[in-house]
């Protein structure tokens, strides 16, 4: 009798184990909630209803490989910035350059000549 409750007790302690090891994998692959490498930190407007920061907020909630690009921010030249992104990417490299392409053609569609050229400031 006893063999028969090792066995059965035995099998529920391996499915305890395979549970939590497939789920522990998933988690692993997912770049939700990442900031990913950071190469300067993004100026972000306090007001969340601004394009940028819902851009930046939508980058780092992104599942998938995902780049922000935008331009510098600094008090003396800059009365604005421009920003650009792209989420869940086929790659990190494609995502840079798709937020590079976006955040230029939004700078080349308000004409904007200061304040610096689009930078990728985090890509994950």
């Amino acid at each position: 009798m006893k063999l028969k409750y090792l066995g059965m007790a035995s099998a529920s302690i391996l499915a305890v184990l395979l549970v939590f090891a497939a789920s522990g994998a998933g988690m692993a692959g997912s770049l939700t909630g990442s900031e990913g490498d950071k190469r300067f930190p993004p100026y972000l407007p306090r007001n969340p209803k601004d394009p940028c920061t819902k851009a930046y907020k939508a980058y780092v909630a992104a599942g998938g490989h995902s780049a922000y690009a935008t331009t510098p921010y600094a008090r003396i030249m800059s009365s604005y910035i421009v920003c650009g992104g792209h989420l869940n990417a086929p790659s990190q490299k494609r995502a840079e350059e798709l937020a590079m392409k976006s955040c230029q053609s939004t700078r080349g569609h308000y004409k904007v000549t200061t304040g610096g050229v689009c930078e990728i400031a985090a890509s994950k």
